[in-house]
């Protein structure tokens, strides 16, 4: 094919032409093969749909994602969609008909992810047509949420309701969407180098994981005027959790989306496209440094930029879950803890009918894999409380479940390396039984493999998987980190111990390092969690589990 499109003076032709150089990886050229444009697998989609799932290349597995569709190896010919909610805003309508698709079309498992969207699971191609029929009907897309794309962009959960914001940045969310992806896709934002993850907030209770994004607009203030300060080249997975920079510029709120832009488009026209490893908006700035993405941002605006303001953050971090106060007097929002996101057609249907019934029906989704029913007349809540649905998705969970994530792991991940969700569910009520049901609320997150999708070196305590060798046996083992967080100071997790088996007795390894992290936690009293803790291992006795990282690393299975 012969590509016609041109963004900005960069044509898809050229950077197809950078995808055939010497050193492009595999990716590039699957995106060269239809002229740098991912979106234009759908013209093959009838001849994919009609030849069958076993028929698949290469090529056609990897740009089925920018439809959203992807194979999973784990379930060979099922495939899961990630359906595109910006800032995590539902409605009662939309989980309805998402939760009927599962059923009729899918394997009725359902997942909330991180980034405050939807996963269906199970179809089948053929089902591909009348599920986006369906979708559609109801503004809902899949579109560009996978590969390398702009990703589902998030938000706080309240942003519009919650008293706890600088001002409502939704909107931002919105227009961003509105020009990146739209109702059709739109092919000048289709051939990144690698994903960019977005966020955009106005929450002053860093309710979002803002430092581990590409870009993330934080609420500020400047001379009295309100907007945002950028950061840049946050990630996770390989390479661990990079805490993004300081661009050292302030916008005010009509300026956002411009700067977004132009920030996608530098990423687009600049980042590396050979090693996949290497190939995220950080290593441009590494190569770069700060000053001269600034100055490339400066230019392409064609003005100068305010330098940065205030971070008007607080040191806090909300989940929104529990009972939460809005602007508007009598009414709350009511956040419902969901166990690792997972979730059935029967429980999707019900929450949807309690936002209808309860509260104007609508519902949040968050970045921990929960939801918040708002708009909820406060005289009501002690009602919704009685509903069954609340004794499993609790308002009130225990310490363990509260900031419980979990990645997918290897029931449908094709990368991951132990199963996840159930064990982590599991690993939370052995702790509750061990350690009781009060103390402060731990954020436990598990990622199944290096890639890091489950945040876990943002969190208090963080699991990451692997296979390794004992007794002669090939067995599930994670790496634990503590002391992770994002917000206005950020830090990642450290490895404490590098391999843990996943037998009997690790409900027991656990507990001993949440009670050595809690205790050190009163010391720092906040503070950065340093090199104490390896001597409280040791003292716990867990030292013996520790090894280098190398050796961890070799251990690992591929």
């Amino acid at each position: 094919m012969t590509p016609e499109r041109e963004a900005d003076g960069v044509t898809t032709g050229e950077t197809a032409s950078r995808a055939r150089s010497p050193g492009a990886n595999s990716v590039e050229g699957f995106k060269a093969s239809v002229g740098g444009d991912g979106l234009r697998i759908l013209e093959h989609l009838p001849e994919i749909i009609r030849r069958g799932a076993e028929s698949l290349t290469p090529a056609e597995k990897e740009l089925l994602k920018w439809l959203g569709v992807f194979y999973r190896r784990p379930t060979p010919g099922k495939f899961m969609m990630r359906i595109r909610m910006p800032n995590g805003f539902v409605n009662s309508e939309q989980l309805r008909t998402i939760a009927e698709l599962s059923r009729l079309m899918g394997d009725n498992v359902l997942d909330v992810t991180t980034r405050q969207q939807i996963e269906l699971r199970g179809f089948t191609l053929d089902c591909i047509p009348a599920i986006w029929q369906k979708l559609r009907g109801l503004d809902l897309r899949s579109l560009q949420t996978g590969m390398d794309n702009v990703r589902n962009i998030n938000g706080c959960a309240l942003a519009g309701l919650t008293p706890h914001e600088l001002f409502d940045a939704s909107p931002v969310v919105e227009e961003l969407d509105r020009i990146i992806v739209g109702s059709e896709g739109n092919p000048e934002f289709t051939n990144l180098p690698r994903k960019l993850n977005i966020t955009v907030t106005g929450c002053l209770d860093n309710c979002t994981h803002n430092e581990s994004q590409d870009i993330a607009l934080v609420p500020a203030k400047k001379g009295g005027r309100a907007g945002f300060n950028v950061l840049v080249g946050g990630k996770m997975g390989s390479g661990g959790f990079t805490i993004a920079s300081p661009l050292n510029v302030f916008v005010e709120i009509f300026q956002a989306v411009g700067v977004v832009l132009e920030l996608v488009k530098i990423h687009r026209d600049h980042s590396p496209r050979e090693a996949r490893s290497k190939c995220r908006f950080r290593f441009l700035i590494e190569k770069w440094g700060i000053p001269r993405l600034r100055a490339e941002l400066t230019a392409r605006l064609g003005h100068e930029l305010a330098f940065q303001g205030r971070d008007m953050r607080s040191s806090q971090h909300a989940d929104h879950l529990g009972i939460s106060r809005q602007k508007r007097a009598r009414v709350a929002a009511v956040g419902l803890s969901i166990p690792v996101g997972r979730v059935n057609p029967e429980e999707m249907e019900e929450l949807g009918r309690l936002a209808d019934v309860y509260g104007t029906g609508e519902i949040r989704l968050t970045t921990g894999q929960n939801a918040v029913i708002p708009n909820v007349p406060r005289e009501r809540v002690p009602q919704l409380f009685q509903e069954d649905l609340l004794e499993k998705f609790s308002p009130q969970p225990s310490p363990f479940v509260r900031g419980l994530v979990a990645c997918i792991g290897t029931d449908y991940c094709s990368l991951a390396l132990i199963e996840t969700k159930g064990r982590a569910v599991a690993l939370s009520k052995a702790l509750e039984e061990k350690m009781g049901a009060g103390g402060k609320p731990l954020t436990i997150h598990w990622s199944g493999c290096p890639a890091g999708c489950g945040n876990h070196e943002a969190a208090d305590i963080g699991l990451r998987g692997f296979k390794t060798k004992i007794g002669g046996k090939i067995v599930d083992a994670v790496a634990v980190y503590v002391g992770g967080r994002t917000g206005p100071y950020a830090v990642a997790g450290k490895e404490i111990l590098a391999t843990v088996p996943c037998d009997r007795e690790f409900p027991e390894v656990m507990a001993k390092v949440i009670e050595s992290y809690r205790r050190e936690s009163e010391y720092e009293r906040g503070g950065v969690l340093g090199d104490p803790l390896f001597t409280a291992a040791a003292t716990l006795g867990l030292a013996s589990w520790r090894s280098s990282l190398s050796n961890a690393a070799s251990a690992s299975a591929d």
